[in-house]
């Protein structure tokens, strides 16, 4: 991979990673158009590592309470029915679906689920999830009502990110949606609860290339990484902002426009399925 192949993808990571419209999907497309080839689902997982800094920084002050109140609770100086100190425990409880299915599944993660047949599918089948869930969502629910029922639920849910074209943040948020939480609570949640399964990911992936016998092409992953960093930085503010007052529309009907124009591209044989 070149530089400028690396610059343009950590764009499209840092664009894609926190819109409900499955960044690892457009990873694989625009890899193909620009570099002939699809990253990778290693690239994938460690220019996220970019996109999840993003979020320590932009979350910090949630993150710090809520660590520091999970850790008084430890020891007894705070009741375990605290909310910071529930949500602590069940962003652990609710990344062991996807660590499991991620480690359990890895071959396949990299290999056949990375077609982009089924990428577009999931396009479209989870834009109609996503328009259904935000048509009928109550949106009352804050996140300190968060249950454990509901942690698991969400939990399961960003499980399904490990099929690209799903989203990691739409299907979290589609859940919460159902579940009546509020769209920025939702949203939260989800970017919370992705911490521990992406820098799991992106690390495991990280040590697993510096093994390999080949020299590895570490100067663009890690140009593609910041880059992924400084704009999703900017697109966590700006979503936060907009989910506030705007419905999730917009994104229902870029997923069905693209999913339609995938399945053009692989029909004319412009892009390749795998």
């Amino acid at each position: 991979m070149d530089y400028l192949t690396a610059i343009v993808l950590g764009l499209v990571q840092g664009l894609t990673e926190f819109l409900p419209i499955s960044s690892s999907a457009h990873l694989s497309i625009v890899g193909q158009l620009i570099g002939g080839e699809d990253p990778g689902a290693a690239f994938t997982a460690i220019s996220q590592l970019g996109t999840e800094a993003a979020v320590l920084v932009f979350f910090w002050r949630d993150i710090v309470r809520i660590i520091a109140q999970w850790s008084r609770a430890l020891v007894g100086k705070v009741p375990q029915s605290d909310p910071d100190v529930r949500i602590g425990w069940l962003v652990i409880v609710g990344s062991i679906p996807i660590a499991v299915l991620g480690y359990t599944l890895q071959d396949w993660i990299e290999t056949d689920l990375r077609n982009l047949w089924l990428t577009a599918s999931m396009l479209l089948v989870f834009a109609l999830v996503i328009y259904a869930a935000d048509r009928f969502a109550r949106n009352e629910r804050p996140l300190e009502s968060l249950t454990w029922k509901h942690g698991i639920y969400f939990g399961l849910a960003q499980s399904l990110a490990l099929v690209p074209g799903v989203s990691r943040s739409g299907g979290t948020i589609a859940a919460g949606l159902f579940m009546g939480y509020k769209r920025e609570a939702a949203a939260r949640y989800s970017f919370l609860l992705a911490i521990p399964a992406v820098l799991g990911s992106g690390f495991y992936q990280l040590a697993k290339i510096s093994d390999d016998p080949a020299t590895p092409a570490y100067g663009p992953i890690f140009v593609a990484t910041g880059i992924a960093f400084a704009v999703a930085l900017a697109v966590i503010a700006w979503f936060m902002r907009y989910i506030s007052t705007h419905t999730f529309t917009p994104f229902v009907i870029y997923r069905i426009v693209l999913a339609l124009l995938l399945f053009a591209l692989l029909g004319t044989g412009a892009l390749e399925a795998r």
